[in-house]
């Protein structure tokens, strides 16, 4: 073997180019390998309320194959739009708020003045997680929206009727001015984009701050072995795709689990119809939503929690993983020559 090499020049050297490749590779890799999974949970949650089925009633109770499959992707068109680049999104603003807090971090230790403590780092993923979230809401919550409707059975499970439905509310008055028409268009694009946020801050800071906090520990224990290792520069060690995988699996299916009443809330919340008759809207409000899910007794609020805690579970190993590997390769520092 070679006595030390020099580090070969990544592929991508531009830091915020990187999180956004990553990123966008890990949010069509885990959505276009778990949809089914996304789409149970969607029915599971919706059980209750009466909206229609997308099958007719004499193929409902044995749907064919075809119809079958047809079911469990319903709406995947309005994801593939969204998913790039709200993970995208999410990674660029994670990773450069990250990034920034943590070089002020070490601009203390290097003075001296201060050192970082564990409770600093982990407010510096939950505040970077946190706006990374928001970011990717902007993007994300329109797509979720059309998404769960078609999933949910309703227009047939098409993703374009959904949006066509959406779309036609610009005209509900004949003599609505445009930009009012357009105005409930986007209002209901955003529908329960509160309490969508409100369930994503607190799923993704559990989440990443879990994640980042195995990597963390596995890093010092990888630094410590590589550091007794003479050939290798302990700074050029990198967190492989599969423990990074292995790590947000478990991450990830924690928070979900912690974080189901809250989806459950966001679901009924997006798939809320409007009341047609009088040019309104039905006004939807997150505590009504809430007081009839209660009604339903307090299993209500879980609903669904199984499928979740797997799909988030696996998802977290594919999301997380995915990206790792595309972040290890366009960093290019495993490449080296025996």
């Amino acid at each position: 073997m070679s006595s030390k090499e020099t580090e070969p020049e990544p592929l991508v050297s531009s830091l915020w180019t990187r999180s956004l490749i990553s990123g966008a590779i890990a949010g069509l890799t885990v959505d276009l390998s778990l949809y089914p999974l996304d789409t149970i949970k969607t029915r599971l949650q919706k059980a209750r309320l009466h909206v229609p089925s997308s099958l007719p009633s004499s193929a409902a109770s044995q749907p064919s194959l075809q119809q079958t499959i047809r079911g469990v992707y319903a709406g995947l068109p309005s994801v593939l739009f969204g998913s790039a680049p709200s993970a995208a999104s999410f990674f660029i603003v994670y990773d450069g708020v990250k990034r920034t807090l943590l070089e002020t971090s070490s601009s203390f230790d290097q003075t001296g003045t201060s050192s970082p403590s564990r409770a600093r780092i982990i407010l510096t993923h939950s505040l970077a997680s946190s706006m990374g979230e928001i970011a990717a809401c902007a993007v994300r919550v329109p797509t979720e929206v059309v998404k769960q409707r078609a999933q949910a059975g309703l227009f047939g499970g098409s993703s374009l009727a959904a949006l066509k439905d959406i779309l036609a509310l610009r005209h509900r008055d004949g003599g609505v001015p445009a930009r009012r028409g357009y105005g409930v268009v986007i209002r209901e694009l955003y529908r329960g984009a509160g309490i969508t946020i409100a369930r994503e801050i607190p799923f993704t800071v559990l989440q990443f701050t879990m994640w980042e906090s195995m990597k963390e520990t596995y890093a010092k224990r990888l630094r410590g072995v590589v550091g007794e290792n003479s050939q290798v520069s302990a700074d050029s060690a990198q967190i492989p795709a599969t423990t990074s995988a292995m790590f947000g699996s478990v991450a990830g299916a924690i928070a979900a689990g912690l974080t189901t009443p809250l989806d459950v809330i966001k679901t009924r919340v997006m798939l809320a119809r409007r009341v047609d008759g009088g040019g309104g809207d039905s006004g939807i409000r997150v505590r009504d939503v809430v007081r009839d899910i209660a009604k339903e007794g307090f299993g209500a609020f879980w609903r669904g929690v199984g499928p979740r805690v797997t799909w988030i579970g696996i998802g977290g190993a594919v999301f997380l993983g995915s990206y790792q590997w595309a972040w290890n390769t366009l960093e290019g520092r495993g490449r080296k020559e025996d």
